[in-house]
């Protein structure tokens, strides 16, 4: 089982770890999921994210390799930019999500790209990449000299402007351009700078539904950055606090973010987990073909989220008609702390995805009520007002 190097910390502080993609993982603080929920919601949640993987893939071509494995555009790209894309086998099931991060532009080592996946995946991405990509396409993967972590929440940029200052190009060579603030890297895109000292990339990307940054640093600054981090927080009267596993899925779940091997699997496409705007159908990559097949023969199930009385809906748990006939799985299930309701995430037929439509989850034996509702519970910040 592995462990992050900021795995002292964690049990300093007090959290509870359970295993989680290979690693043992801070799950939560005393403070509890649900009031670390909160605390992102309100204000500002700090997140070990290092079980992450992280892949340099660089050199003559790279971006038109790259472009041919995943399922987004990436080449209309620009320097700094960061988009969200999917990794699909033959038959259009999804192997991974990914974040992909473009570095640089040109030619040879000037084409420089930063691919973000998730930890259960690591071995097995780097392997699909490396199998696929030209010779003349290096990937490195920098998962062990690199750092991760989150800061999340209406005031996180706040915070981190606080300690920011320009530099950060020493993270890696050649790297995001560069910038004073984090509050002056636009969303969905990564510069390069300083906080506390420490040369960082600063993504504005995240998994919560809210505002901030996941930052990326050397691996021997861990501690430094999280501690400083912390102490600013305290100095400036912002509340601020670690968030464990179990609020991250809470908070991604509220914003209809996908966990991978709930929502996303290589058995499930992204027509059924509503990942279609993922794809750029103008371009070729692999599962193109069984995407456009499993679309002309029409779905046979697609994700849906219910709002469940008298239960807490749990994964695998069957979805019923009215009439108590099986009609769907549970994906994933739990509370809700922001809008207060137990849901759930599940696999339905098409025609009973729709908001509105009355079914039941079957908890304990009983049958609870259940009604479709629209997605996502919670709509990320910078969905608002067109932000």
């Amino acid at each position: 089982m592995k462990t992050t190097l900021l795995r002292p910390w964690h049990e300093a502080a007090g959290a509870r770890f359970a295993p989680f993609a290979g690693f043992d993982m801070p799950i939560q603080y005393p403070a509890g999921a649900v009031g670390e929920h909160r605390l992102c919601r309100r204000s500002a949640g700090l997140f070990d994210i290092d079980h992450m993987g992280r892949f340099l893939v660089f050199g003559e071509g790279a971006g038109k390799a790259l472009s041919a494995q995943v399922s987004g555009a990436v080449l209309d790209m620009g320097a700094g930019e960061a988009r969200y894309s999917l990794l699909l086998n033959e038959a259009g099931g999804i192997v991974d999500d990914l974040f992909i991060y473009r570095l640089g532009e040109g030619g040879g080592r000037r084409d420089l790209w930063l691919v973000v996946v998730n930890a259960g995946n690591r071995e097995t991405d780097y392997a699909w990449f490396r199998e696929r990509l030209p010779r003349a396409v290096s990937l490195e993967d920098l998962s062990g000299e690199t750092y991760m972590i989150a800061l999340q929440g209406p005031r996180a940029v706040e915070l981190l402007d606080r300690l920011a200052s320009p530099g950060g190009q020493e993270v890696l060579p050649g790297g995001a351009p560069g910038a004073a603030l984090v509050s002056a890297i636009p969303r969905a895109r990564m510069g390069a700078l300083t906080l506390a000292g420490i040369p960082v990339l600063a993504g504005r990307t995240g998994y919560t539904g809210e505002d901030g940054a996941e930052l990326f640093y050397g691996a021997s600054q861990a501690r430094v950055l999280w501690e400083a981090l912390l102490t600013e927080a305290a100095a400036a009267g912002i509340e601020a606090g670690p968030v464990g596993l179990a609020a991250r899925d809470s908070l991604r779940f509220e914003a209809g973010m996908p966990l991978h091997g709930h929502e996303i699997s290589p058995s499930i496409s992204p027509l059924e987990a509503l990942l279609s705007w993922a794809c750029d159908f103008t371009k070729d990559f692999t599962g193109k073909e069984a995407l456009a097949a499993q679309k002309a023969a029409g779905l046979k199930r697609k994700l849906a989220t219910l709002n469940v009385t008298g239960g807490v809906p749990r994964e695998g748990y069957r979805v019923l008609t009215p009439a108590g006939e099986e009609t769907g799985v549970v994906a994933a299930g739990m509370f809700c702390p922001t809008v207060g309701t137990y849901s759930a995430n599940a696999f339905v037929p098409p025609e009973r995805a729709v908001p509105g439509t009355r079914l039941a989850v079957e908890i304990r034996g009983n049958a609870k009520e259940a009604v479709v509702v629209k997605r996502p519970l919670y709509t990320p910040v910078y969905r608002r007002a067109g932000k």
